[in-house]
């Protein structure tokens, strides 16, 4: 099983629960559970999708792929930390799957944008998903070629995501608590709309070759 352990920032309060599911912001993994690491720009937002997503039963905004230990949110956005503004997603096996919830991060984002996401800059916006099981890892790398497919075919450019094993990541450390749940507590709060508007396929379940 995987033991990946998140990492809270040590100077910021560490919420309890989330102010929208009810659940720990920093769930585990348990029976019937399973965690996936997803950057798709500006976190308030990626953040909101899935705690709308079916099947989703935790979300948590933080700070992952970098090399800086313990990275506040301004220093990230210096974009010197080399980590990306990450959103961690805990989801019911029972209900939803690995192919549905990367699905839809290809939908909510432009993964061909490269270190941007309309018109936030930096590498902290770049587009990246990262795994836990080898399943994961397998529908994340094929869904990425056939979304690939769909979207060249209709004049985008490559896909830039970022596709690999969390642990090869580095930590997700968990942003302060005011990013928890923003747009909850912010309801007219910023969020990026920077979409290519193509469905991407949800593939049948596999393992990397």
């Amino acid at each position: 099983m995987f033991t990946f352990h998140d990492v809270i920032h040590p100077h910021a309060p560490r919420p309890n629960v989330h102010v929208v599911l009810g659940t720990p912001l920093d769930l585990p993994a348990d029976e019937g559970h399973e965690v996936v690491f997803l950057a798709a720009g500006c976190f308030w937002g990626v953040e909101k999708v899935f705690w709308e997503t079916e099947g989703v039963v935790a979300t948590a905004t933080g700070y992952m792929g970098g090399t800086t230990p313990h990275p506040t949110y301004e220093h990230v956005c210096t974009g010197t930390t080399g980590h990306a503004e990450t959103v961690r997603v805990v989801y019911d096996t029972g209900v939803t799957d690995a192919a549905r919830i990367i699905s839809t991060f290809f939908e909510i984002h432009d993964p061909t944008q490269g270190d941007r996401q309309g018109n936030d800059v930096g590498s902290q916006y770049r587009s990246a998903i990262w795994t836990t099981t080898p399943e994961q890892l397998g529908t994340a790398l094929a869904t990425r070629d056939a979304y690939a497919e769909e979207i060249t075919a209709r004049g985008f450019g490559p896909i830039t995501t970022e596709v690999g094993p969390a642990e090869l990541a580095g930590p997700f450390w968990q942003a302060e608590d005011h990013h928890q749940g923003y747009l909850w507590k912010h309801p007219n709060g910023y969020q990026c709309h920077a979409r290519t508007g193509i469905a991407c396929p949800v593939l049948p379940p596999r393992t990397p070759a």
